[in-house]
């Protein structure tokens, strides 16, 4: 499936940005426009199911990398993804060949959420979340953080999110095909301890940001950036 890709600058340089679930190319609102100043073309795809893509009859994992495949070019210098963003830029990254990869508190382990979980069950009734809601939620977001949130809760197809349990565990089975870094939320519910140290001895890098949660780029853009050192 073609997806609908958003572009930032025009520097000689390609960043490429894929976000997480129920969210879309906005969820970058404050962080792409620091790689465009720094030089970069900023590709920033909505997966399927999300903001101005295509809706699907199904959502696999495989289609959401696929995807990728089919609408982004190989070769950019760094691509990063978010929680299902990074889960589908793992599956893809072999084709994409990006000079680097970082994956933000990715989306590996998806086979031990209960389709009644409360997390899943929160999804489904985010289409009708007013604004104040969102910004209590999340106290430490800025105001465009909160406002694309609040866009994108409308936009998302709400059954992607009944196809994630099936999804299964997706943690990266050997060395990296390129240079890879895994940053890791405090605490993260996604990338524990244990998980974290089988990743760094296949070959990844760990960072953990600290006293952030899952949407690290949301939470503390500062410290965010700052742990990309080395890596853009």
């Amino acid at each position: 499936m073609k997806l609908k890709v958003h572009e930032l600058g025009d520097g000689e340089l390609t960043a490429i940005l894929i976000h997480g679930v129920m969210s879309s190319a906005r969820t970058w609102v404050r962080f792409a426009p620091l790689l465009a100043a720094r030089g970069y073309r900023v590709l920033m795809p909505d997966l399927r199911g999300h903001g101005a893509s295509p809706r699907a009859a199904a959502y696999t994992a495989e289609d959401f990398a696929g995807d990728l495949v089919e609408s982004l070019p190989a070769g950019a210098d760094v691509a990063i993804g978010h929680s299902l963003g990074a889960l589908s830029l793992s599956l893809a990254v072999a084709d994409l060949r990006p000079a680097r990869a970082v994956y933000s508190d990715p989306a590996w382990r998806l086979g031990g959420i209960e389709p009644d979980s409360p997390m899943l069950a929160f999804a489904r009734r985010v289409k009708s979340m007013a604004r104040d809601d969102i910004a209590r939620q999340n106290p430490r977001w800025a105001p465009e953080d909160v406002d694309a949130e609040k866009a994108d809760y409308a936009d998302w197809d709400v059954s992607v999110i009944d196809a994630l349990p099936g999804f299964g565990d997706r943690v990266p089975g050997g060395a990296p095909p390129v240079p890879s870094l895994v940053q890791v939320a405090d605490p993260s519910d996604l990338v524990p301890a244990d998980l974290a140290d089988t990743l760094r001895g296949r070959g990844f890098e760990v960072r953990t940001v600290p006293d952030t949660g899952h949407c690290i780029h949301r939470d503390d853009l500062d410290a965010f950036t700052a742990s990309l050192h080395g890596w853009i």
